[in-house]
């Protein structure tokens, strides 16, 4: 299949993290799904069947929104999928995201306990529902503040489906372009410097125009070798390009 120039790209942001004969961690780049969607075309590319061809069969552990960047995991093995899998279930990996959020909260740290309903409408949203719903938990953390925005580190108990997006939406700081909690505006460099000019016939390229979330760190005993392994990705140009105009302002 000849991939597009974009397809190439993203898969040109693909870096390994940490590779054993057990488990497999790379940085995945924001465009890609995790796992193959079935809504796409099935001959649709995704990061868990991109890698399989190259590093043999891969078992899926944990996903990340197509949007999200970051750390993940991969099991190479059967019985590094059930340890690794029990892990996850039983809340046992640490787990650091960090986003860009519209506004500036006025707190340092704050914890965000709101049970959540996966899929709750024809948008395939996630909602706080008190009834229904599952418990989720978010610890926050501001890590930097500017003008409008905030760098804010997020760490779940739980790993609920648009979890940290729906609870920092909930107390008014949602995520930077997120289209379904937030406005889903791009941020671009005119709108942060006043005499920010371009050519009348060259269109404005956003700073970032996706869910500015970005998976950055993952600590957890080695389901084999029984010893902490801790996963950092570095931000991908898009939000390191966002973060540095941003702390020019």
């Amino acid at each position: 299949m000849r991939l597009s120039e974009s397809l190439r790209r993203l898969y040109r942001g693909i870096t390994l993290l940490y590779e054993d004969e057990d488990l497999i961690a790379v940085n995945k780049p924001a465009g890609l799904p995790s796992v193959h969607d079935p809504m796409l075309e099935e001959e649709a590319q995704d990061l868990h069947t991109w890698l399989s061809e190259r590093y043999g069969r891969l078992w899926v552990v944990h996903r990340l929104d197509r949007d999200t960047s970051g750390v993940i995991v991969f099991a190479r093995n059967a019985a590094a999928h059930r340890a690794l899998s029990v892990l996850f279930e039983t809340r046992a990996v640490f787990k650091v995201y960090h986003a860009i959020v519209v506004g500036v909260p006025r707190w340092d740290e704050r914890t965000i306990d709101a049970p959540l309903r996966a899929d709750a409408d024809r948008q395939h949203r996630t909602i706080v529902d008190v009834e229904q719903g599952k418990p989720a938990v978010t610890h926050v953390r501001v890590l930097a503040r500017f003008r409008h925005h905030a760098l804010v580190e997020a760490q779940p108990e739980t790993g609920r489906t648009h979890q940290i997006r729906v609870h920092l939406a909930l107390v008014g700081y949602p995520l930077l372009a997120d289209p379904l909690y937030g406005d889903g505006q791009p941020l671009y460099l005119s709108a942060l410097k006043r005499d920010y000019r371009r050519g009348e016939e060259t269109e404005e390229r956003p700073l970032i125009a996706r869910t500015a979330l970005h998976a950055f760190c993952l600590r957890f005993e080695h389901p084999m070798r029984h010893a902490m392994i801790e996963l950092e990705a570095p931000y991908p140009k898009d939000f390191q390009a966002a973060l540095h105009q941003l702390g020019k302002q």
